[in-house]
């Protein structure tokens, strides 16, 4: 039968009285990739979880192919041909990569036995069709993947069965350059199948190369649908965000204090002999691709991560970096890559995760204050913008925007000398980007020595002072922000490549 694609008609869905998707009519034809655009909060990843059987509409109905649905549950919605990839996959920790993908279809001898020959023999099979097999190991448990790893198992999970709708929500957010070329040839090996692909990113880039229309939802309401072709970014951010954003960087450089951040020939299991400044009142970005070692240097000097040799000096003090602990009191702020699985307490209230770091300053005796306590939170809270309904709102149920948002109060309540920011803005939508933006402007402005982590070329441009550029584990460059370029950025991340290639 010829697929005509998904539609969806008058849906609506509300928690607690507060609406969440407003009345949206949408169709996804088949044979086409459909972009679903947004700010967090727009009711994108409601929209997704209805589709996907996880939330049940308070009104309207789907159709598949002209056959009305009733998604009650996601087997459901499995049944009907709709595999939805979630941007944070779960993994089962103890078993293999083979067995998270194929859970519930296992390959069985001898009546009840495990046929891992088998099993191995069809998951080499299937990587090496999809495009993934210099990526994954069968025989990987679930528990050492890597988070762009534990992004294409769910991929596979998805590829491995019958699909007539695939749901992408941020399918790049982890993966590697490599990873995400094969995801994108992939996805038009999908489109040129003929099944519905519908795409959610933040990132306009992928957007305009792979959509063929974009859907850009509101406050949970439809704003309108554009084809990719006959479209702008500038006009796809508008319909998001209800105004003119001329620029996402409005940073005022500034005169630099006394160097601040001082690492001397710090060597770790993942980074070998790096040293850099960073002064009061700037932002050095730390650039590179992945693997790069970025994010196991920062986590040396947050404390978390062992250093080997070298020094690491605070405001012209000598650390001793044993523990978290020791890095926090000595002045210094982290907020890491993965902020639900390293910097927040999702089944804890907004007041806990703000106020984490700040404990020791808001005790008497052995006692919290708590009304000093819920008082810092507040106001934070209203200094950034988070969106929440209160701040005992669990911050799982928040954004990824708004969890993004509590991780920064909880250092700008602690008021750091040094604050380390790994991805910032990974996963958040443009209006968010542009308010975290704005805090770290803040922050320099305020004299904090600011060192950013980002792999979005046009973010490292538009926030670094200076640009710190790592590949392999050691530091193979530094560009001023006068003399920065992508592509002098990229021959940097790439120079042992670039060298053995001409050698």
């Amino acid at each position: 039968m010829q697929l005509t694609g998904l539609r969806v008609s008058g849906v609506a869905k509300s928690f607690a009285g507060v609406p969440a998707v407003r009345e949206v009519s949408l169709d996804f034809p088949a044979g086409a990739v459909t972009a679903l655009m947004g700010e967090n909060g727009a009711g994108k990843s409601t929209l997704i979880r209805i589709l996907g059987g996880d939330h049940l509409p308070d009104a309207g109905h789907l159709e598949l192919d002209g056959v009305p649905l009733e998604l009650t549950t996601p087997a459901d919605a499995r049944a009907a041909g709709i595999r939805v990839i979630a941007q944070e996959p779960e993994i089962v920790p103890h078993v293999s990569v083979a067995e998270n993908v194929y859970l519930g279809s296992l390959p069985r001898r001898a009546g009840h036995m495990l046929d891992r020959a088998a099993l191995r023999e069809r998951m080499r099979s299937d990587l090496a069709r999809l495009g993934f097999d210099r990526d994954l190991d069968p025989d990987t448990l679930g528990s050492k993947l890597t988070a762009a790893q534990r992004q294409l198992v769910e991929i596979m999970r998805a590829l491995t069965t019958e699909a007539k709708v695939i749901a992408f929500d941020e399918p790049t957010s982890s993966l590697s350059d490599h990873e995400t070329e094969a995801l994108f040839a992939l996805i038009g090996r999908l489109r040129a199948q003929g099944l519905v692909v519908i795409y959610v990113s933040h990132r306009m880039r992928e957007i305009f190369r792979l959509a063929d229309r974009v859907a850009v939802l509101r406050d949970g309401a439809l704003v309108g649908v554009r084809e990719t072709a006959d479209t702008t970014d500038q006009e796809i951010v508008r319909m998001m965000v209800g105004r003119d954003l001329s620029t996402l960087f409005s940073r005022k450089h500034s005169e630099l204090g006394p160097v601040m951040l001082e690492v001397d020939a710090v060597t770790t299991d993942d980074v070998r002999e790096v040293s850099l400044r960073v002064h009061a009142g700037e932002v050095v970005a730390l650039a590179g691709l992945v693997g790069a070692g970025r994010s196991e240097l920062a986590g040396a000097l947050a404390g978390d991560l062992p250093i080997r040799s070298g020094e690491v000096r605070v405001d012209g003090k000598r650390l001793r970096l044993r523990q978290p602990r020791d890095a926090v009191r000595a002045g210094i702020g982290y907020a890491p890559e993965e902020r639900k699985a390293q910097a927040l307490l999702l089944h804890r209230g907004v007041r806990d995760n703000i106020t984490l770091a700040m404990l020791d300053r808001l005790r008497r005796w052995r006692f919290v204050r708590r009304g000093a306590e819920r008082r810092l939170a507040l106001e934070y809270v209203e200094a950034l913008r988070v969106r929440t309904p209160s701040i005992e709102q669990e911050v799982r149920k928040l954004s990824g925007g708004n969890q993004q948002k509590v991780v920064l109060a909880r250092w700008l309540a602690r008021k750091p000398k040094v604050l380390i920011l790994d991805e910032p803005t990974r996963g958040v939508d443009v209006g968010a980007k542009v308010e975290i933006y704005h805090v770290i402007e803040e922050l320099a402005a305020s004299g904090v020595a600011v060192l950013v982590i980002s792999s979005e070329l046009p973010e490292v441009l538009g926030l670094a002072d200076r640009i710190v550029v790592m590949q392999q584990g050691r530091i193979t460059g530094e560009l001023d922000r006068a003399e920065a370029g992508e592509e002098s950025i990229l021959a940097l991340a790439m120079a042992a490549d670039l060298t053995s290639q001409s050698a």
